[in-house]
């Protein structure tokens, strides 16, 4: 063993007679550099969580771009569009789409024998992509649209249901108020939950696209748009520029960024309140590490001394203690990644921390394990924490052998 790895050895260990705060003032710092590290990984992993699960809620349900003719916009009550465009195979062909899918929808008015309500029908086919939709259903099924034969069966949220007072294998009618007033009645198959309340669950319903072409007067070929699904949500506004490039000016395109900004703007909010906490957590690693390393330093200023009167140089002693604050550093990312990371599992496994749904959109914290995020608040943190022990190691240099032992 090396003579500064044995005597860093002795300090952390205690073992300094004339040691007064040695000891205790590096249990305080690992403690405290800890608490640090657990706090900045806890926040980036449930805002990460945040972001993640809202993100896969909003385009499970709207997907992640759609394509609509010009002229309908964000409309309820859209144009129709062909649904075989010429430009449909070249958008399959963009590198990260995954999946089209044609939809329709129409605004009207469901009542039973006491309740009305306004809401929205979308319509989908065979060809709709119902995963998200199978994972948020609570009872019931999902409607068969695979027939030929126009169905009845349609989805409703649990918002609706526990307002209309509504059950599976129930129906209700629809009222489309237009030229020629049009009802329509409809069985409950299922009743899904997305948690999206304002945006979604207190207004859709699914139901078959070919409900949605007749009530419009379209035939068969005739659709509200499509919806694209992509491999990489990160990539989707490039994706979304290439499509709308391909397509004619008579078509529009949008990413569900565009289409729901307020809840994208509420999610890039979240960056900046991370940015700040670990920046605050940082600063306060690295003061508690200069802080330290002087309370250490001058606790074992005789000791330097020594060491120095007996031809031990600047850079030796300096090694010394930066064996003991690399230790300090060392011992307190682990701890704090066992206590972040363990209290992050904790919630994962058991949703013990809840929350108000119709307010953050999920029922419980989230949690999102990103390996990359992880080595990111440790590497960050060793560095800072590192090169603020420059300035402490510095006074080493200056410390005179004469007077530290006159004075001792």
């Amino acid at each position: 063993m090396q003579v500064h790895n044995f005597i860093a050895k002795k300090i952390i260990q205690g073992k300094n007679n004339r040691s007064i705060y040695g000891q205790p003032v590096i249990r305080l710092a690992i403690a405290s550099m800890s608490l640090g590290v657990a706090v900045m990984l806890v926040t980036v992993m449930i805002v990460t969580g945040f972001k993640k699960q809202i993100t896969e809620k909003v385009s499970g349900f709207a997907s992640h771009l759609q394509i609509t003719p010009f002229a309908s916009g964000n409309n309820v009550d859209e144009s129709s569009m062909s649904s075989h465009p010429s430009f449909l195979n070249s958008v399959k062909a963009i590198p990260g789409i995954t999946h089209l899918q044609p939809y329709a929808r129409k605004a009207g008015i469901l009542k039973t024998k006491d309740e009305f309500e306004g809401v929205v029908l979308k319509g989908i086919d065979k060809d709709y992509d119902l995963t998200f939709i199978k994972k948020s259903l609570l009872s019931g099924k999902l409607p068969n649209f695979n027939s030929n034969e126009i169905s009845q069966e349609v989805l409703i949220s649990k918002n609706l249901s526990e307002k209309l007072n509504l059950k599976t294998g129930e129906g209700f009618l629809v009222y489309f108020l237009e030229d020629t007033k049009k009802v329509r009645k409809f069985i409950v198959s299922g009743i899904y939950s997305t948690g999206l309340s304002d945006e979604f669950d207190n207004i859709y319903i699914f139901c078959d696209l070919k409900i949605i072409q007749k009530l419009n007067g379209w035939n068969q070929d005739q659709i509200a748009g499509f919806e694209v699904f992509t491999s990489d949500f990160s990539n989707v506004d490039n994706i979304s520029s290439q499509v709308y490039n391909i397509t004619s000016f008579n078509f529009d395109t949008k990413s569900i960024k565009e289409i729901y900004p307020q809840i994208f703007n509420w999610l890039d909010l979240q960056n900046i309140n991370v940015i700040i906490i670990i920046t605050l957590m940082m600063l306060v690693a690295g003061i508690n590490m200069i802080s330290t390393l002087l309370i250490i330093i001058l606790d074992n200023t005789l000791s330097i001394g020594l060491l120095k009167a007996l031809g031990a140089s600047s850079g030796f002693v300096r090694r010394i203690y930066l064996q003991v604050s690399l230790y300090i550093v060392v011992r307190g990312l682990l701890i704090g990644n066992i206590i972040g990371i363990g209290l992050c599992a904790f919630q994962l496994k058991t949703n013990f921390i809840t929350l108000p749904q119709e307010s953050y959109y999920v029922s419980s914290v989230p949690v999102n394990f990103t390996i990359p995020g992880i080595l990111l608040i440790n590497g960050i943190t060793f560095i800072v924490c590192i090169l603020m022990l420059i300035i402490p190691s510095g006074i080493i240099s200056r410390l005179s052998p004469a007077k530290v032992l006159q004075f001792s």
